[in-house]
């Protein structure tokens, strides 16, 4: 828990002043569903709330709020106010783009009711602290969003800083109380499939010193004879980057102080979805959040879907979403991206494990977007899929976007009973979407060059066939040579040919080649897939 600052009100009060304004996102929701003219304000704040540290493993994690610039898509709506926050200026270029997307709406007239604020400060801090340690921004934003009655804030993730922050404006947060994050935890993700009866690996939880990491590992060889793996995961990390790979020693003695021993000194050769991980640090980590220990499944064809669902103000859970995700990485751990929708094998499967999930949350209090991670494992092609639920992400994610993009250009939705998505015109989408397209080829590019490149190849979505490519995280191009794609298909097929046209634009433009590439994100995990 984060300490209060000098002046602030107690805990007890802040919860207090925190509930009594959740009670009011109802009214605001419902006002917002009542007619696209309902006036109102939508306070985004992209901050990464989470543990600072952890989220340094990931390269230009700085330019992750501009993920959620497909939120400007709400401008379409003639009522609709956006107020956007950043910790470092975003380039004109980048903003005109999202504007541009708006089909039937002016440009001008959507920038009239956008309103981008900047703290100016790079540091290691998560963004809505950075806006509370600066009253008179906080001010003006308040003075900006105008009818607080008719305001909400939204943000990547919950903490005690957008419970804050939340409180200073005077409006409810469009997330859960930070009192309950404990169930999107790796810990409590299982204690609470458990209770739901969704079907999850054999792992042990609530584990924090060495000493209970050899505990867990010797129990888990108990219950699995001849288990080969398991994953050691922080309770708190984020996309899979505190995910560590343990192997068994091999002739493990059956019992007694050797066997203890050789249990931990395998901890020595653990592989680390992270990069820069060292043992000295995990160990650390894992003492401070806890983690858990967690059998590693094996089959013939594995696979990573995801059912994404939310809870409503008015207490209801809804499916939104199911993916794939696409996983790799030094253990194969770590988030890549995705394609939209399942595997129809097991797509319903999922939207019923999510919704018990979600109605268990909503019994709790949760009013949040939020994921279940699954494996899915078979024997054989012909065998039917086992599925294992992973974890809870009680916040926004990597899938989060892309389909937000997708609803707000298309105005469709899920179908009953297939979980495919239908445009008005009743066609079926399709995409495949990754936050990583790395090349060291695309380093220098400035967002303008990045528009020229788009513009001299019609590099874009196409309104009429409501298919194209979507770009984000664009700011990362110069520094990294990283930059966000979306592929928008009416099939998966048409979906992998536009993401291929777009890797080859980009290429050709920078001079890159196919082994120039840091990740080819999916020419590395789709065939396994097709």
């Amino acid at each position: 828990m984060d300490p209060l600052p000098e002046g602030a009100p107690s805990l007890d009060e802040e919860i207090a002043r925190f509930a009594a304004l959740q009670a009011k996102l109802r009214g605001v929701w419902e006002g917002i569903n009542s007619s696209p003219a309902w006036t109102h304000t939508s306070v985004v704040v992209p901050s990464l709330s989470f543990d600072q540290e952890e989220l340094t493993k990931i390269q230009g994690v700085a330019f992750y709020e501009e993920r959620l610039l497909f939120t400007l898509m709400r401008l379409r709506h003639p009522g609709a106010h956006v107020i956007y926050v950043t910790a470092q200026p975003i380039h004109p270029d980048i903003i005109d783009y999202y504007l541009h997307l708006l089909v039937g709406v002016p440009a001008s007239h959507a920038r009239r009711r956008l309103a981008l604020f900047c703290v100016y400060d790079a540091s290691h801090k998560p963004l809505s602290q950075k806006i509370l340690e600066r009253p008179r921004l906080v001010r003006r934003m308040r003075e900006w969003l105008g009818d607080s009655s008719r305001a909400y804030l939204t943000c990547f993730n919950s903490s005690v800083w957008e419970r804050r922050l939340a409180i200073e404006l005077g409006i409810p947060l469009n997330g859960l109380d930070p009192e309950l994050l404990g169930f999107g935890t790796k810990t409590g993700s299982r204690r609470l499939f458990r209770e739901c009866g969704v079907p999850l690996p054999e792992g042990i939880e609530a584990v924090y010193t060495r000493e209970e990491i050899v505990a867990a590992l010797d129990d888990l060889a108990c219950r699995r004879p001849g288990i080969a793996k398991a994953v050691l995961k922080l309770d708190a990390s984020f996309s899979g980057e505190g995910n560590a790979m343990y192997r068994y020693p091999e002739n493990l003695p059956a019992a007694g102080p050797e066997r203890a021993k050789a249990l931990d000194a395998a901890l020595e050769h653990l592989d680390w979805s992270a990069e820069a991980e060292s043992p000295q640090r995990y160990f650390r980590k894992f003492s401070e959040m806890g983690g858990i220990v967690e059998e590693f499944l094996e089959a013939a064809e594995v696979r990573s879907p995801s059912a994404q669902a939310r809870v409503l103000p008015t207490g209801e859970c809804e499916i939104i979403s199911t993916h794939e995700q696409l996983l790799g990485g030094k253990t194969g751990q770590a988030y890549l991206g995705c394609r939209f929708p399942a595997d129809e094998d097991y797509r319903l499967r999922l939207q019923e494990h999510a919704l018990s999930v979600g109605r268990a949350l909503a019994e709790r209090g949760v009013v949040s977007r939020f994921a279940v991670d699954f494996l899915a494992t078979r024997a054989s092609a012909d065998a039917a899929w086992d599925l294992h639920a992973i974890e809870i992400n009680l916040r926004m994610g990597g899938t989060t976007h892309p389909f937000m993009a997708l609803r707000f250009l298309t105005g469709g939705g899920l179908e009953d009973g297939t979980g495919t998505f239908l445009s008005p015109r009743g066609q079926e989408k399709h995409y495949l979407a990754t936050d990583g397209l790395t090349s060291p080829a695309y380093r220098g590019l400035l967002p303008e060059d990045l528009m020229e490149i788009l513009s001299s190849h019609g590099l874009h979505f196409r309104p009429s066939t409501e298919t194209g490519v979507l770009f984000h995280m664009i700011g990362a191009l110069s520094q990294y040579g990283r930059i966000g794609v979306t592929s928008f298909g009416n099939s998966a097929e048409e979906a992998r040919e536009l993401y291929d046209w777009a890797v080859e634009v980009l290429d050709r433009e920078t001079g890159a080649t196919r082994g120039g590439h840091m990740e080819r994100i999916f020419d590395q995990v789709l065939p396994t897939m097709e």
